[in-house]
């Protein structure tokens, strides 16, 4: 529950910035974020070495030293790559794995549902969170597939990055309390967790996470007004984000704020020069910069 932050991984010259990832988990941690998770779609996980990948995970394990579960991003298109990325993630020390529905492939949902099951049977005992976002995949995981998730004991929670508050009630409709729900879609955190979310995993938190903690607190306290009117001044935020794929905007703006270079990695490239000023008044206007 509460607010995760999908955490960027900061560059220095194309190669790992430590120091500066480090200090990112040390903000996290000092400003009320819930969980990280580390080498996601945010993260750059695509772009990273197997090295690198197992490294930005002990790093976010080692500076949160138990105070916050670390969910490793671990998912990728074969299920032996995936097996492989979650031995390292376990290796590292995370606590669970966040293990999106295979991208390209473009399977069925029974071939969606039998790759779960293959990704628990091999990891038996460790907590994954499933998830969908079917903008990057391709493939959507349907309300009656996580129901049939539930069956599979390792799987604990679904992001469900879809920003369509039916689907979010339809889950919550067959699964209960079974598997925990996490908003992967800043935009609609406040009417997610109104539809039966526990929490959100952000982008946005990168930058603004004591405001993100802020908003799922007064969300799951049930204190609607002061909820929406944290979600209205952090729309803004959200929106530009994502005027180009996610992460370059908030590599830009983590860049910024002292986190690393502005770089992402091929295919990738650097946010465009016609965004950076809005991006930088907004910086400002949130008292981030």
């Amino acid at each position: 529950h509460g607010s995760w932050v999908a955490l960027a991984t900061p560059f220095k010259n194309d190669v790992l910035d430590e120091e500066a990832y480090r200090r990112l988990v040390r903000h996290q941690i000092a400003s009320g974020t819930s969980g990280l998770v580390p080498a996601g779609t945010t993260g750059e996980a695509s772009a990273l070495s197997e090295d690198e990948h197992a490294c930005v995970i002990r790093w976010a394990v080692e500076e949160s030293k138990g105070r916050l579960p670390v969910f490793a991003g671990a998912g990728t298109n074969s299920l032996k790559g995936t097996l492989k990325a979650i031995w390292r993630a376990r290796e590292a020390g995370a606590n669970g794995a966040l293990v999106v529905t295979p991208y390209y492939n473009r399977p069925t949902q029974n071939g969606l549902f039998e790759y779960f099951r293959a990704v628990a049977k091999e990891h038996s005992g460790f907590p994954l969170i499933v998830y969908n976002v079917p903008s990057r995949t391709g493939v959507d995981l349907t309300a009656e597939t996580c129901h049939k998730l539930c069956d599979i004991a390792e799987v604990v929670a679904v992001k469900e990055a879809t920003g369509n508050m039916l689907r979010a009630v339809e889950i919550k409709e067959r699964c209960g309390e079974r598997l925990t729900l996490l908003s992967g879609d800043d935009f609609t955190v406040v009417p997610f967790l109104a539809c039966g979310g526990q929490g959100v995993i952000s982008v946005s938190a990168n930058l603004a996470p004591a405001e993100m903690a802020q908003l799922v607190a007064a969300s799951l306290k049930g204190e609607a007004s002061s909820a929406l009117q944290l979600q209205i001044k952090l729309n803004p935020l959200h929106r530009l984000l994502f005027v180009e794929s996610n992460p370059i905007p908030v590599k830009w703006a983590l860049h910024r704020l002292g986190f690393g270079d502005a770089k992402v990695r091929l295919p990738l490239t650097p946010l465009d020069e016609s965004h950076r000023p809005a991006l930088e008044s907004e910086l400002k206007q949130l008292g981030l910069l």
